[in-house]
């Protein structure tokens, strides 16, 4: 695996509200906060470039709403924002897709001659794969590492369910199999940016 040395690493959504089991339901990937940290640090002692997005919920209800504690990135993200040798990148949205934040993530990348993409966070199936497979659309290689992601379960139409874990399958499935992303596992991007 050939990670470029501008590659940029997304991060998406990794805040305190997701930590609300009663809001969200249960969880999946554990291990999801440590990957997500270990990436965060490759690319910073590396220099390469790391986007910060946050979640602006315009949701009465929601535990990532502007002002409330659940807003804020949890405290390994905040931590190690403005850390890195390479250029960073605050962006703030409303919807799934981190292309439609601000400031204009696209032209951004563009600007910075940024043509590779390793996208991680929170949800697996809602923000993560709507960004990915954006950034696939638009010309990009998208990488997700697949174990830097968490999601909850959910219920759907006619009661339908699915478990955190079988709507992060069906992500990388159609990811991986649909040609919008190369899934794989956080130690290899690792490997690969040092």
């Amino acid at each position: 695996m050939e990670i470029a040395e501008n590659a940029a690493l997304i991060v998406i959504d990794v805040q305190n509200g997701f930590e609300e089991e009663s809001y969200w339901g249960p969880r999946n990937n554990p291990e999801a906060d440590r990957n997500i940290a270990g990436l965060i640090d490759a690319w910073q002692s590396s220099g390469r470039p790391v986007v910060f997005v946050r979640h602006d919920s315009p949701k009465p209800d929601s535990p990532l709403r502007v002002g409330q504690p659940g807003n804020d990135f949890k405290g390994y993200v905040e931590e190690r924002r403005g850390k890195g040798g390479g250029p960073e990148l605050l962006l703030t949205k409303s919807v799934n897709s981190a292309f439609y934040g601000t400031p204009d993530l696209a032209e951004w990348l563009e600007r910075s001659g940024i043509r590779q993409l390793v996208v991680v966070g929170i949800q697996t199936n809602m923000c993560v794969e709507t960004t990915a497979r954006m950034g696939g659309n638009l010309g990009y290689e998208v990488f997700v590492p697949l174990d830097a992601t968490h999601t909850f379960d959910l219920t759907g139409p006619w009661g339908w369910t699915q478990s955190a874990d079988q709507l992060a399958r069906a992500t990388a499935v159609s990811l991986h199999g649909g040609g919008f992303a190369k899934v794989v596992r956080s130690a290899e991007l690792i490997a690969a940016a040092v």
